[in-house]
Parts: C-alpha cells; sequence; structure tokens
C-alpha cells in the first residue's frame, strides 16, 4: 500500500512538473519552432530569394589579384569608410571586403563589398542592414537566436529551453504511468479532450529523442556566443597596448602578408575571416585571424590566430577550449544541416510534429480550464 502511495505521489509531482513547466515554455518553443522551419532550407530559400547583383560605380578588378589589390578597391570606393573584416567563402569562391563608417559594436551600417576569388573583378555591392532593414530569412534568424534584443533575448531563450528539457523529461516520465492499461498509440474517441490528449502524448513520446537533441543543442547554441566573446576577449588581452587607438592601415603590414603567415603557420586549415584592428572586435595592435579545418569534422572548429599588425608575424594560435568545441560540434545537429536535403526535410517534419504537441498542449490546458 506504501509503496502504491508512494508512485502516486511521484506522479503527481511529475505531473505539476510537466503542466507548469509546459505553459512556461510552449509559446517561446512555438515561436522557435514556427522560426526554425524557414532556417532548416535557409540555402535555398537564400538562394531563390537572393537580390541581383547591382554596382554602384564602374566595373572594376583588383590588381594586383590579391587580398591587398581588393581592399584598395574597396578603399577608393568607399574613401570616408574603415576596413573591417574580410571574409573568405571558398565555396561560392568570393572574397568579401566589408566596409564600415567607424569603428563601433554597431554593424548594421557595415556592408560588404564582393570580389570574385579567381579573377579579383568587383561583382556585387549590397548595402548595409541599416539602410535596407531586414529581409525575411534575417528576421526569422534573429527571433530564433535572440528575439531581436541581443544578450537579453539569448538568455531568455535559454532559460525558456532548459524550462522545455524539464518538460519533455517529465512528459516522457509520466507516459508509463498513463498509458499502463491502453496499447501503445492507442487514441481513444470518447471525447474530443480525450483524443487530443491521446494524440498530445503519442506525438510527444514518438519524438522526445528528437526533441531533447534540438532542444539541448538550441540551449548550447545560446550560450556560444558570450562564451566565444570572453575566450576571445581574455585571449586578446594577453597583448599589451598603450594608448588603446587601433594602428591604421598603413601603420599595418599588408593584409597578403598576414594571410600568407597564418597559412605558413597552419598548413592543414583554411582561413576564413581576418578581422583588422580594433576597439570593439579586436585588440588594436592586432589582426585576429579565424582559421577552421579541413575535413567534415574539424571544419566547424576554429583557432583564433593573432597576428602582430606592425610585423605581419603570427604572435600566437589559440585552438577552442573543450567547451566551444563541443558547442561547435553540437550546430548541426540543431539544424540537421549535415546530411543535405532528405535530412533537411526529415527535420521540418519532426519541426511540424513538435508545433503539433505544443498547440495540443495549448489546447488542453484551455479545454481543462473550460
Amino acid at each position: 500500500m506504501s509503496a502504491l502511495l508512494d508512485l502516486a505521489g511521484s506522479v503527481g509531482m511529475w505531473r505539476i512538473l510537466h503542466r507548469w513547466s509546459s505553459l512556461a515554455c510552449t509559446l517561446f518553443l512555438l515561436l522557435l519552432c514556427m522560426t526554425g522551419l524557414p532556417l532548416i532550407f535557409s540555402d535555398e530559400i537564400e538562394s531563390f530569394t537572393q537580390s541581383p547583383t547591382i554596382l554602384r560605380g564602374p566595373a572594376v578588378t583588383a590588381v594586383p589579384n590579391d587580398v591587398d589589390g581588393m581592399i584598395q578597391v574597396a578603399v577608393n570606393r568607399y574613401p570616408a569608410e574603415m576596413v573591417r573584416f574580410v571574409f573568405f567563402d571558398d565555396d561560392e569562391g568570393r572574397i568579401k571586403v566589408v566596409m564600415g563608417p567607424a569603428d563601433l559594436p554597431d554593424r548594421s551600417h557595415d556592408h560588404p563589398v564582393i570580389f570574385d576569388t579567381d579573377s579579383g573583378a568587383l561583382i556585387d555591392e549590397p548595402i548595409s542592414i541599416g539602410n535596407r532593414g531586414l529581409g525575411f530569412m534575417a528576421t526569422a534568424r534573429r527571433l530564433h537566436t535572440d528575439l531581436l534584443v541581443g544578450f537579453a533575448g539569448e538568455m531568455t531563450l535559454a532559460v525558456a529551453g532548459v524550462v522545455f528539457l524539464l518538460a519533455t523529461i517529465s512528459g516522457v516520465v509520466l507516459y508509463g504511468p498513463y498509458m499502463k492499461k491502453l496499447s501503445f498509440g492507442t487514441i481513444r474517441q470518447r471525447n474530443r479532450r480525450i483524443w487530443w490528449l491521446d494524440l498530445h502524448n503519442l506525438l510527444g513520446v514518438a519524438i522526445a529523442i528528437w526533441l531533447i537533441v534540438v532542444g539541448a543543442t538550441g540551449v548550447m547554441n545560446e550560450f556560444s556566443k558570450p562564451l566565444s566573446a570572453i575566450w576571445r576577449t581574455a585571449e586578446s588581452s594577453k597583448f599589451q597596448n598603450k594608448d588603446g587607438r587601433p594602428l591604421t592601415r598603413s601603420q599595418s603590414s599588408p593584409a597578403e602578408q598576414v594571410l600568407n603567415n597564418v597559412r605558413s603557420a597552419q598548413p592543414y586549415s583554411n582561413v576564413t575571416s581576418i578581422i583588422f584592428p580594433s576597439k570593439t572586435f579586436n585588440n588594436p595592435n592586432h589582426f585576429l585571424v579565424w582559421s577552421n579545418g579541413r575535413t567534415p569534422l574539424t571544419h566547424r572548429l576554429f583557432s583564433a590566430v593573432f597576428v602582430d599588425a606592425r610585423s605581419g608575424q603570427v604572435a600566437s594560435i589559440s585552438p577552442m577550449p573543450l567547451q566551444l568545441r563541443i558547442l561547435q560540434l553540437s550546430r548541426p545537429l540543431h539544424f540537421g544541416d549535415y546530411g543535405g536535403l532528405p535530412l533537411k526535410i526529415l527535420w521540418a517534419c519532426l519541426d511540424v510534429i513538435a508545433m503539433l504537441v505544443l498547440i495540443s498542449g495549448i489546447l488542453l490546458t484551455v479545454k481543462k480550464k473550460k
């Protein structure tokens, strides 16, 4: 008898946990599922909706055809602005020189000047987000990652993700006692609320593992940005800086020399970007060069290479710490973008089922109150 009372008490506690944790996170998770659905197919959608390329001046080709030649073209094009970053898109065969009006954390007025890697020809000059506004995909991505409010939104979604994991785990625990006298998958037709309850439980337990994986990796992704910033700041602070003023282009080594020195120091890595000396994104006296591996696994593992801006010599190479490596490797599991289109379609189907679970939970709560 005491064992039955203990079981009933534990089931009651799990039921309370499931009910209130579900109520606390459902609206957040419904928003994440809705915005996550187009993000699964972001590459395909962006390829169809991409704006036509446009040049805001005469056609020009970088001479010489290297990073410094492209930077000079960009500076000549926008003499009142400064070079902020250079991104290397090997998949598309493009190099993006990002210009900005000032060395500020706000990147809304930064804009890329895009070159063809092979020919050095200037092929596109998109305007900044601040001038054109967020597009559909950018808005969906911001809603999914920070609710359009930055760090506070990231932490809110991280907490919602933890609560969602509690709701999912408690739901799985409750499914056993709930189905003790029923066959698996039974959906009773007694009344509309019982029908929704059985459907809610069946769909939830059927995709429980997927929900836990996506929820856990989502929480990890939210923490990756602040943790990366803390690590980058700690690495940058190792280099002393007297006046805090970033070195200008004329005071710094050529970007091509920096690039070649990093490639010599890391012959089995790819350079993905160069951050120029900066007060906001880097040490004022150093370039920060990001590199990653060339295998499918190491492609998501980055190293930060600090290069002395005056001499162009590599000052330090800092591989990501273990916790950030784990966070980076979790990213593909969240969006299902590591197995091509078939896996994306599977992730989308599971996402729709998750929305049905959330909606059915809302309907059950409303019907119970009535």
